[in-house]
């Protein structure tokens, strides 16, 4: 019998982490999934916590460390579902996470990817995340990052796009798109998926009830050069990428007020190094992306630039 749902795992040294992601998936309440884990080279042992005796977990080793957004898309051409759930190796799914996305998606057939409530692993009682927000200047963040995670705080809602600690998706609409950006290494690979999918047309629902604890950074320290790097970098090449042309000219000027702001924060933060490299690489890619606007984005755009800014906050 085919699965309802292929869960994506990549795993890069996931240690003990892995093994907590693993034994949450197996104490699922819908027990009709597979779970793919894709492994970027790890060295640490992990791997030995991938159960070999259940048949609904697959390995895939790719032998080196490819970063996220090629390890995912290679999962997701493995999925015999037709919905794709994504699940960091650090993610650990409360016991109905996929009952209540398979739910929503059942219930709410015009929306066609859905994030989760995510709670901070350290401290307790803190939120990680309930979705993405993206402004109009190209800066994204996760909606209640490090608020109180109080009963009602955030209800089911649509969002701009979904966190891909713990996501779903309808693995058409992922394929339709191209999938995650694989230029991009990772961080903000799923801001740029969210940003294809909504110019395509689909629409994305903040589930409340599908939650899981999130340690955050497990592999990388979220002030690490790496990630301020590929974070500044990727955020850059989304914008030109994807912003429709009228919203990219009104909102350049806070694009570039943005940047460098970033530029004085990180430098006055011992970080000017990696925050010059990214932005100077950002630029020298950047004819590359405004050649690629056309063929991968804004073909594949149904939607008005006035839907598309009603989506964002503005900064």
């Amino acid at each position: 019998m085919e699965p309802r749902v292929s869960v994506v795992v990549v795993n890069y040294n996931g240690g003990a982490h892995l093994a907590e992601c693993v034994e949450c998936l197996r104490a699922q309440t819908v027990a009709d999934f597979e779970a793919i884990v894709v492994d970027n080279g790890s060295e640490d042992g992990s791997l030995a916590h991938v159960p070999g005796d259940d048949p609904r977990f697959r390995l895939l080793e790719l032998g080196r460390n490819t970063g996220f957004a090629f390890a995912n898309n290679r999962g997701v051409e493995l999925a015999r579902a037709p919905w794709i759930a994504l699940l960091n190796n650090d993610a650990f799914a409360g016991p109905d996470w996929l009952e209540r996305l398979l739910e929503a998606a059942w219930s709410r057939p015009e929306f066609a990817f859905f994030g989760s409530r995510q709670f901070k692993v350290e401290p307790e009682g803190v939120l990680d995340g309930t979705g993405d927000m993206l402004a109009r200047n190209g800066r994204a963040w996760r909606r209640d990052h490090g608020a109180p995670a109080e009963p009602g705080v955030r209800e089911s809602g649509e969002v701009f796009g979904a966190c891909a600690a713990a996501a779903m998706y309808g693995k058409s609409a992922f394929l339709e798109v191209g999938g995650f950006e694989e230029s991009f290494f990772c961080y903000f690979e799923d801001v740029d998926l969210a940003f294809k999918l909504r110019l395509a047309g689909y629409r994305c629902l903040y589930v409340a009830e599908a939650t899981v604890r999130h340690v955050g950074s497990a592999t990388t320290d979220e002030t690490s050069d790496f990630q301020i790097y590929h974070g500044h970098r990727n955020l850059v090449w989304a914008y030109f990428k994807n912003m429709p042309p009228d919203l990219l000219l009104l909102g350049l000027p806070g694009h570039v007020r943005f940047g460098l702001r970033s530029l004085r924060y990180w430098s006055a933060h011992g970080k000017g190094r990696a925050i010059r490299r990214a932005y100077r690489d950002a630029l020298l890619g950047l004819p590359g992306v405004v050649r690629r606007r056309r063929p991968e984005t804004q073909r594949l755009r149904r939607v008005s630039s006035t839907e598309i800014a009603r989506l964002m906050a503005v900064e």
